[in-house]
């Protein structure tokens, strides 16, 4: 879809361009700990537009701080209404992560809103440290000092992860959805995804996965240490009409169904034992070949 960088203008002066949120959910429970506030522009003629279509405009027209400002304050009003135990999360440009003035006028905005600075969790994608990891550093640093919690972004799409969780005070690390999206058909993907999990247990970083579609890879992630995960499985971008009714994963996939299996099929096998052919059987049952591991790649 083309727009023009005039429109944009118009849409972010005319508040038309708003806060949505996507649920972020625990796989141990189910119950939802926290939304992603993302960006729709409500069109009036073409409807919702995504953010892909306008964001980088924006950011050419010298709009994204004044977007951003208006974003938060009225995600923060409503959430404080609709949620107010929830953590919020919002990813910031990598251009703005150049302006030290940015922690400064996070913290005015939650003082306005009253909405509590130690709920908020700002998400910096690598990219955005590349382009000046000094700075980055600085800014990040600030944030951190005043409560907010810090996630890196689509982590391992970048050149110097390692390099970046070192430098910089995170909290949390996102699995980029590219990765997760491949685990039930590419042995790598589990194994990267793998690794990623125990680096981050490793440094004692809270672990979301991103585009979670279906309970194949929500099980995949679960078994794996993911502790939780955000995707269409558990809702898509809602307006803040809706929070206060959504507090746990529409489908009931959590670890709780996953333990209930184990012990089926655990149980399973031990009546089986009785011959080897029928104790053959129930481990192919069980799956104990492993949806994780397969014998091939």
């Amino acid at each position: 879809m083309q727009v023009s960088a005039p429109k944009v203008r118009t849409a972010v002066e005319n508040d038309q361009i708003v806060p949505v949120f996507q649920p972020i959910v625990s796989l141990e429970t189910g119950l939802v700990s926290g939304f992603e506030v993302l960006t729709r522009w409500k069109h009036p003629r073409q409807g919702l537009i995504l953010p892909t279509n306008f964001i980088e405009l924006a950011e050419q027209q010298g709009l994204i701080d004044l977007l951003t400002d208006k974003i938060l304050h009225t995600a923060f009003i409503v959430a404080r209404a609709a949620a107010p135990d929830s953590m919020l999360s919002v990813n910031i440009s990598p251009i703005q992560l150049r302006n030290r003035l940015l922690p400064g006028r996070v913290r005015a905005l939650c003082r306005e809103t009253r909405w509590p600075v130690e709920q908020l969790t700002i998400e910096i994608t690598e990219t955005a440290i590349i382009d000046n990891l000094d700075m980055a550093s600085r800014v990040a640093a600030d944030l951190k000092s005043m409560g907010c919690r810090l996630a890196v972004d689509d982590f391992g799409t970048g050149y110097s992860s390692l390099l970046h969780l070192q430098s910089l005070p995170f909290d949390e690390l996102k699995v980029d959805r590219e990765f997760v999206r491949e685990m039930p058909h590419k042995r790598e993907s589990r194994k990267i995804v793998g690794a990623v999990l125990d680096l981050a247990r490793s440094l004692d970083l809270l672990t979301v996965a991103e585009g979670v579609e279906n309970e194949e890879q929500c099980e995949m992630l679960f078994r794996l240490g993911c502790q939780f995960g955000q995707g269409w499985l558990y809702g898509k971008a809602m307006p803040a009409i809706q929070l206060p009714r959504f507090t746990q994963c529409p489908t009931l996939c959590n670890c709780a169904t996953f333990r209930a299996r184990d012990v089926e099929q655990e149980e399973h096998i031990e009546l089986a034992v009785s011959t080897p052919a029928a104790q053959l059987k129930a481990v192919y049952d069980s799956g104990m070949d492993c949806v994780l591991e397969p014998t091939n790649p």
